[in-house]
């Protein structure tokens, strides 16, 4: 057992916490009228700079973006060291811990099972997991555990893929419920073996993914389902979805129907000891520096987790999870095989919040949201994707063919405006490449 002391004082507040384990794609702003002329531009100049600049600054260890065109291979950048002081250079392959990009994953998985009609979008929940058929609703969201009334509908796999199930999150709710959350075991995920994880929201968890969703339907909601966008467990619960309906479990679903045929051979839940020197650490933002948070030689993530968590449990390389984003572009294709079907691809990445539901001041910031991430509309139409708490951030822009992502190891992931100016900076990049100028 570790000592409990406290770890260093990290630049954290609960908003920096949920910030983290959600994404950053709401400051993009997708404009630009695109065209097919020859690409007549250095490749990702502006990209490059950043990644540069961020690294020899001394703000972070090591970064790499994986940058790419249709179903092109992508364009590598990458600076810096897997670990401060060593000699490992990181590039394509290192391993990052991933976080919320997870629950893109998550989402598609359920929407391969969804295109075979083993699962509905507006499916009850508790048709399969019957614990979940009466619901009760906190009168006022984060206050009395005690102080219910019934759920006016039940929660759908509509729900759980877009945040409007009404479930909580022990990284954004306050108060009893918080406390229920964290005794329950019903936290976010692992983030060290040091003590100072518990300051982000970690702490002992349910010991398998059964038990897991059985004590959250236990818990009361925070909102009416349907009604309300708020970031939760609903991506870890639809793991447990998955695997009920799938007959396998939810590591094994993700293997077989995902990451075996997209060759993502670099994403796994648990790091293999053979694959641990590609690793990076994971730090900590103090004062300016950087102090090491989950050594990348001491992680936890090389540790068995007590289940697969969908909605943060993944570590994967840049190269991998291009794949992904690749297969996406090409409507569920990837290098000629069909992974999933265009409808589910489709579909998936588009809005898919009940009537009436909006995001304005949210994570997702007035963006629609799809199976796992961020959707946009109007002039965003048809980019998809979401960020994770160590500063990932990926995303696909399916309507006009090019894709983005940004992988580095740091938290809070506030402390630099690294994901917000990621999607900025790429998107001018790619008009210039392209040849078509900012209407």
């Amino acid at each position: 057992m570790m000592p409990q002391q406290a770890g260093p004082e990290l630049l954290l507040s609960r908003r920096t916490i949920l910030a983290g384990f959600g994404a950053s794609l709401a400051a993009m702003p997708f404009s630009a009228a695109w065209g097919q002329t020859q690409a007549r531009a250095a490749p990702w100049q502006g990209v490059g700079r950043m990644v540069s600049d961020y690294v020899t600054s001394g703000r972070l260890a090591g970064a790499v973006a994986a940058m790419g065109f249709a179903q092109d291979e992508a364009e590598i950048l990458a600076r810096g060291a897997r670990t401060l002081g060593k000699s490992g250079a990181v590039g394509a392959d290192s391993l990052f811990r991933i976080y919320s990009m997870t629950k893109p994953i998550t989402g598609m998985a359920a929407m391969i099972l969804i295109d075979e009609g083993k699962l509905g979008l507006d499916q009850p929940v508790a048709e399969i997991l019957p614990k979940f058929a009466r619901m009760k609703v906190q009168r006022l969201p984060d206050g009395p555990i005690d102080d219910l009334v019934p759920a006016a509908r039940p929660i759908t796999i509509r729900h759980l893929l877009t945040h409007t199930a009404g479930l909580g999150y022990s990284i954004i709710q306050k108060g009893p419920l918080k406390a229920a959350y964290v005794k329950a075991g019903l936290v976010p995920g692992e983030i060290s073996r040091l003590p100072i994880a518990q300051v982000f929201g970690a702490g002992p968890t349910a010991p398998s993914l059964t038990a897991f969703a059985d004590r959250l339907a236990e818990m009361p909601l925070v909102y009416q389902p349907g009604t309300k966008w708020s970031y939760s467990t609903s991506l870890d619960l639809m793991g447990r979805v998955i695997e009920v309906v799938s007959g396998k479990s939810f590591d094994r679903f993700l293997r077989e129907r995902l990451f075996d045929p997209l060759g993502m051979t670099s994403t796994f839940f648990r790091v293999p000891a053979s694959e641990a020197g590609r690793l990076t650490t994971n730090y900590g933002i103090m004062q300016g520096l950087l102090i090491p948070l989950d050594p990348a030689t001491a992680s936890v993530f090389l540790d068995e987790p007590p289940f697969p968590f969908g909605g943060s449990g993944l570590v994967s390389s840049p190269r991998d999870y291009d794949r992904f984003l690749r297969m996406l572009l090409g409507f569920g294709k990837l290098d000629g095989k069909r992974v999933m079907s265009e409808a589910a691809v489709r579909l998936g990445t588009s809005n898919l919040l009940p009537p009436g539901v909006g995001t304005a001041g949210t994570l997702a910031n007035g963006g629609g949201f799809g199976a796992g991430g961020r959707s946009g509309l109007g002039e965003e139409e048809g980019t998809f994707g979401w960020g994770g708490a160590a500063g990932t951030i990926a995303f696909a822009d399916l309507k006009r063919g090019w894709r983005g992502g940004l992988y580095t190891q740091y938290m809070p992931v506030e402390a630099y405006p690294l994901q917000r100016d990621f999607p900025k900076v790429a998107m001018n990049d790619a008009i210039l490449m392209i040849g078509v100028e900012r209407p």
